[in-house]
Parts: structure tokens; C-alpha cells; sequence
């Protein structure tokens, strides 16, 4: 594995990045083999078109072909100046110095996209899961990489709500996977809760994930960034489960923020790559591990004036609730994807629900485009963003008011000495 972290200076700059990806090459023969380039959309930050251009650069020369896909999920597939945009790369550019690249969005609701790579089967899923789940997964990719000889994936790691650390072969499982392992292992993921997985390393839904990408024969590595404010901070190429480990390790140190005290008010301010609450939902995800019993959480969104761009109506139907809201009713929520579900549990955060009664830990509230009438039909709360004055709430931290500017990538914990802000069950 070729590894460059930061410097003094606090980033890995453009020439230490450049002598990383030459020494990659140094080591490895991408001589006539078709390489699929596996990438993340825009709801992940970095710099991956700057990292891209320097890969491109050493595999042109002795690649036969490279193309790229875009690792969706049940994301939106990207125009094409939006995947320019995605590789830092501008249209001129596309038509000349790129032209010989493909772009292919993963087509997540086709099913001819997909061929089954092979079965987890119920005894692994109960050893892995710790005896939560005992059921066989079928494992279904993308069966565009099979049309190359290898594939290269690259693409930022940060705390993870659903896995621990993002990265590495996630951007298969979901990114480029079926529905199948996508639903097991979010709602995996939701039984054990938001605050236990987030920012730990070996969870059981990376297990489940390293295991299905243990039946992909097809040769392949990683490029993994670790970056702030869009500051590289590390590079990472080699075997994609090294690597990967190595990335979240770095990770680990720049990607949590501890605070001494939770919060009764968060006003988390979402950025403009997350452009529905399926997205913008990470707000929550980083923060409510600081959000004092009975606190608020306010997603402020103007830009966001819907709920999921994919998954609205199911969300509609179902509503955001806590965990066991779903797990003491599962017979009424049958034919419901685990996935939305999932989502729906990791929004709303921890809480309980006991003879009917729904109680909900933290109280969260979306100021976005999204009316009223429709935050009262998914069980969430409304404010009005013009109502909202961002300076308001700044410089309150002694008052337990804290303002999170582009939340939803930097994890916030409570530091070990101070009192925990939740139990969870």
C-alpha cells in the first residue's frame, strides 16, 4: 500500500499526492486492461477530481480503456456536467483531454443491471449479525465490471451512520449493489442504532459488507481520501481493504469533534449537496450523539423542498419513528423496504415506544422548503426558515445552543468523561 498523510502545514499537497499515485504505478502493471473507475456522486465531499486527474494521467499512457460509474446507491443518477463536475474537470476538458472516457450512472432500478455474485449464508448472517438475524442474502452487483479486467474505486471515508467508516467497499455495497444486501444491512444497521455504529471501525455491517465483496473474483484496488473543508489530509492506494483500514484510522483522528457537554438546541446547518432529507438526514446522524435528552435538533435546509427524491411516497406512508416503533409492529410495516425504514429510524433518532406510545429522545425539527403539513404527516418538526436567524444561535455554547456549520460529515461525541447523553437498548 502506498500511504501519504499530511504535513506540517496540516494537507498533503498536490506534488506529495502526485509522487503517491507515481509510486502506485511503480508497482502496478494496468498495461492493455480495460479499468472501470468506480466514484462516489456529489453528496460526498473531497477532492476527487483532483485525485482522479493524477490517476488518469498514469493509467491513459497503458490502459486499453477508462471509465468511470458512479457509485449512486438509490441516489439520483448525475447529468453529465454534473459527473465533470464530480472530477473537477471542466466541459473543454471533457471533450478533449477525457473524451475517451465513459460515464455510466448505476441504473439501481433496472433489474438487468445486476448479476448475483453468489450467497451469505443464514449461519455466516448469524455469526456476523451476533445472533440479531439468522436469514441467506443474496449478493447482486453491478454487472458492468464485469465488461473489465479491474476496477479502481475512489472516493472519500468519513464516520458512517449504517457502517462505521464510509469508503473502501461500500461504494459497492450499496453503491453499485441490489436490494437485497442494500435492505439487510441498513436495517442491520438500524437495530443496532445510529450512536453505537457511527465512527466505530469493525461493525457488523462492515463485516456483512467485507463478506459480500469477498465474492468478487475480479481484481480490483483503492484510492481513498480522507479530507476537511475539501483539504486533502490523506491518500491511500493499494489492496482496497488496507487501504480502507488505513483511511479510517486517519478518519478517526480529523473526521470527530468531543464536547464536554451535550446540547439542548443544535442548529445544524446542511450544505447544498444534500438536496433531500434522505441526504440532509446525516445532519442528524453526526450530532445526535450531542443532543441533551429532550433536545432539539434543527436541520436548517432552504434549499432542501423535498423529503427524498427516490423514497418520498414510501416515506410519506410510514413517517420517521424510532426504532422499536418499527421492531414491536413489524406485521404492519411488511412489503416495506428495510432500507427506507432504516433511514426513517437513523432521522429520528433513539427513543422508545410502549403500550402505543412513541417517545423520541431528541425532538428534530426541519427548518427546509418542505410545508408544514407535510413535516406533521412524516412525524417530524416544522419551523419556518424565514423565522430562523443563524447569528441568533452563534456564541450560545455556555447556554447549551451550539451551531454546526456544514453538518453532516464531522461526527460529534460526547467526550468519555462527560455524562452520557442517551442510553441505548
Amino acid at each position: 500500500m502506498i500511504t501519504v498523510r499530511q504535513n506540517k502545514s496540516g494537507a498533503v499537497d498536490y506534488r506529495e499526492a502526485s509522487e503517491a499515485v507515481a509510486a502506485y504505478f511503480a508497482r502496478s502493471d494496468y498495461r492493455g486492461k480495460r479499468v472501470l473507475v468506480i466514484i462516489p456522486d456529489n453528496t460526498r465531499s473531497g477532492p476527487i477530481g483532483e485525485v482522479f486527474k493524477l490517476l488518469y494521467e498514469r493509467l491513459a499512457p497503458q490502459a486499453k480503456a477508462v471509465d468511470c460509474l458512479v457509485a449512486l446507491g438509490t441516489h439520483q443518477p448525475l447529468s453529465e456536467r454534473q459527473i465533470c463536475k464530480r472530477l473537477a474537470m471542466t466541459i473543454s476538458e471533457r471533450k478533449t483531454k477525457y473524451a475517451a472516457v465513459q460515464f455510466f450512472n448505476h441504473e439501481w432500478d433496472k433489474p438487468k443491471t445486476f448479476a448475483s455474485i453468489g450467497r451469505i449464508t443464514a449461519d455466516e448472517i448469524e455469526e456476523i449479525s451476533g445472533g440479531l438475524f439468522r436469514e441467506e442474502v443474496d449478493v447482486r452487483l453491478n454487472k458492468l465490471i464485469f465488461d473489465y479486467d479491474t476496477f479502481l474505486i475512489l472516493g472519500p471515508v468519513f464516520p458512517h451512520e449504517v457502517v462505521g467508516f464510509s469508503g473502501g467497499h461500500k461504494y459497492l455495497f450499496p453503491g453499485i449493489a441490489g436490494d437485497e444486501i442494500i435492505n439487510f444491512f441498513h436495517w442491520l444497521g438500524a437495530v443496532i442504532t445510529n450512536p453505537v455504529i457511527n465512527g466505530c471501525k469493525w461493525t457488523p455491517t462492515r463485516k456483512v459488507v467485507e463478506k459480500a465483496a469477498s465474492l468478487i473474483d475480479i481484481p480490483h484496488a483503492l484510492a481513498a481520501i480522507v479530507a476537511v473543508d475539501g483539504k486533502l489530509k490523506g491518500l491511500f492506494l493499494g489492496d482496497t481493504l488496507e487501504a480502507w483500514s488505513a483511511a479510517a484510522d486517519l478518519s478517526n483522528e480529523v473526521h470527530i469533534i468531543y464536547k464536554d457537554r451535550p446540547y439542548h438546541t443544535i442548529l445544524g446547518l446542511c450544505p447544498s449537496m444534500y438536496d433531500d432529507i434522505w441526504t440532509a438526514g446525516k445532519v442528524m446522524y453526526k450530532l445526535e450523539p450531542i443532543v441533551a435528552d429532550g433536545g432539539t435538533l434543527i436541520i436548517y435546509a432552504p434549499h432542501i423542498s423535498e423529503v427524498s427524491h427516490t423514497h418520498g411516497k414510501v416515506l410519506d406512508g410510514i413517517g420517521y419513528h424510532t426504532r422499536d416503533y418499527f421492531l414491536k409492529q413489524m406485521p404492519k410495516f411488511k412489503g416495506i423496504p428495510l432500507s427506507s425504514m432504516a433511514h426513517s429510524t437513523h432521522v429520528r433518532g433513539c427513543g422508545t415506544f410502549e403500550n402505543g406510545v412513541e417517545k423520541c429522545r431528541v425532538n428534530v425539527v426541519l427548518a427546509t422548503g418542505i410545508p408544514k403539513e407535510r413535516c406533521d404527516k412524516i412525524n417530524l418538526g416544522y419551523m419556518s426558515c424565514a423565522d430562523i436567524n443563524v447569528a441568533a444561535y452563534e456564541n450560545r455554547e455556555p447556554e447549551g445552543v451550539l451551531v454546526v456549520p456544514h453538518a453532516g460529515e464531522i461526527l460529534h461525541r460526547l467526550r468519555p468523561s462527560a455524562a452520557p447523553p442517551l442510553t441505548v437498548v
